[in-house]
């Protein structure tokens, strides 16, 4: 096992035991990353020369004895979406191609603080939208199991660069499933916590909870210990407050899964919340892994939320937060900006005052449907994603087993139920599809429940890692680093 293979937490560890230097790790980290990322393109910009700065003083740090953040030495990746002073950030638009930034944006910050260092920004379609990982500025990134298939996004460079032991851990994103969505594709776990647990301070529209940050790892615990390094109470966000108005949050209180039975839970399996355009192929494959652990489980029933409008609901508020971001650039510079934002801010430009707030009361009352639905059960098992990944070159799913999707980002819609109530949710890999390719199973918790679902994810973690049908999949790194570049491919930069 090469160093930059290790989890975060071994790899931590044996940096604070000596064992390992954070230089040792880099190293390994940028040797994974020149083997592996032409044939993937998810690591898109790089400052070899300040990681290696960074990680001689953090090695520094351990000889002398000097107190050591949860992080320290731990190669970090930034979706390019986060600001990262000094390191280009583009947000995938061609608008800011050249743009350096002044300073790192909290998220950023939060983790230098704790000890990573930063090997590199990830991946992302144009300011996030879509879940194709495309765009005009580096081009698209492709899935390691199949670099001709889409790594989902938009936190997919992420995704990538972790399934791939580029790097042990990464940010993300999440709006229609922008953590969870990459992670289900990239066969690794991606959690988007309850809005206002990661602190935000770049959201245009503060109260709105639609958009949140958080981690991404290969494995339960090191996504806690990271999501640890990003909680706070920061001022900069309104919904930064407090747990069912009881007490801050507390980093301590995420750093590890807590323990949990998961026979004393009651579940809740949908393939479809009812509503999503979920593939036959995806059913049959969520059916199968379900049978193989409901037994984990005291009680297992097939059930769902009322989820009518979910819809219409999100794609009205997501529109009026494109809106929030966007409006002056589609309006000022539209040959600038890709097909989905200006289809975002189009759409947006089509509804009334009267649309959003029906919208924003059919929230309250999906929200309300939630939480009747989680006074009988724990948790919610769903698939991740409505499909198996297709091809990059397809920007987006226009439909689904022959039916058109109502949108480009429709195909998320098991995400997006989620989103729209603001509940608390993760992606976890149980082995691959019928397709060769991984499956993501979505854990859903009640409102607040973060810690829940970490539990239950790691729990669920531990009982299906024997299993090669349930596993963890591992893409094969020797392969890919023979592969032919996937900038040769036709297609590769751009929407064409």
């Amino acid at each position: 096992m090469e160093p930059c293979d290790l989890t975060a937490i071994e790899a931590r560890r044996l940096i604070g035991a000596k064992k390992l230097s954070p230089t040792e790790l880099l190293e390994s980290c940028l040797a994974r990353i020149d083997a592996v990322d032409p044939a993937v393109n998810c690591m898109v910009a790089r400052d070899d020369s300040a990681a290696r700065t960074a990680a001689k003083a953090a090695d520094a740090a351990v000889m002398r004895g000097d107190a050591l953040g949860p992080l320290h030495g731990l190669p970090v990746g930034v979706k390019d979406l986060e600001n990262t002073k000094g390191l280009r950030t583009t947000y995938g638009s061609v608008i800011f191609k050249d743009f350096v930034p002044p300073e790192d944006q909290l998220i950023v910050r939060s983790v230098r603080e704790a000890g990573a260092i930063i090997a590199g920004k990830t991946n992302t379609p144009e300011w996030g939208a879509g879940a194709n990982t495309r765009n005009a500025v580096y081009g698209a990134t492709g899935n390691p199991f199949d670099p001709t298939k889409s790594a989902a996004g938009s936190s997919g460079g992420s995704g990538v660069a972790l399934a791939c032991g580029m790097v042990p851990i990464a940010t993300g994103s999440d709006t229609g499933g922008s953590l969870r969505n990459p992670a289900a594709f990239n066969g690794i776990v991606g959690f988007r916590p309850s809005p206002g647990l990661v602190p935000s301070d770049k959201r245009p529209l503060g109260w709105n909870p639609l958009s949140v940050l958080g981690p991404m790892a290969r494995t339960v615990p090191d996504l806690c210990l990271l999501l640890s390094t990003m909680i706070s109470d920061d001022a900069c966000d309104p919904l930064a407050t407090t747990i069912h108005g009881k007490a801050v949050r507390r980093p301590e209180d995420f750093a590890v899964p807590a323990e949990i039975d998961l026979a004393g839970l009651k579940v809740a399996v949908t393939p479809d919340f009812g509503f999503s355009p979920t593939e036959k192929h995806i059913r049959e494959v969520f059916a199968e892994k379900v049978g193989l652990f409901a037994h984990l489980f005291g009680a297992v029933d097939e059930a769902t939320p009322d989820c009518t409008g979910t819809d219409e609901t999100f794609e009205v508020l997501r529109s009026v937060a494109f809106m929030a971001g966007m409006y002056e650039r589609v309006r000022d510079t539209p040959e600038l900006v890709g097909p989905n934002v200006r289809a975002n801010v189009e759409e947006g430009l089509t509804y009334s005052a009267l649309d959003v707030t029906r919208a924003l009361k059919q929230q309250t009352v999906l929200y309300k449907n939630w939480q009747q639905f989680f006074g009988r059960y724990d948790v919610i098992l769903s698939p991740a994603v409505t499909l198996s990944p297709r091809p990059w070159s397809e920007l987006f799913p226009a439909e689904i087993d022959g039916k058109a999707t109502r949108t480009y980002f429709h195909w998320l819609a098991n995400a997006y139920a989620v989103t729209t109530v603001g509940h608390p949710a993760i992606s976890l890999p149980v082995g691959l599809d019928r397709a060769g390719m991984p499956f993501g199973l979505q854990i859903v918790g009640p409102r607040g429940g973060d810690a829940k679902v970490l539990a239950v994810a790691a729990a669920l973690e531990r009982e299906l890692a024997g299993d090669i049908r349930t596993a963890r999949p591992v893409p094969d790194i020797a392969a890919l680093a023979k592969a032919r570049p996937i900038s040769a491919m036709p297609g590769f930069l751009g929407f064409d």
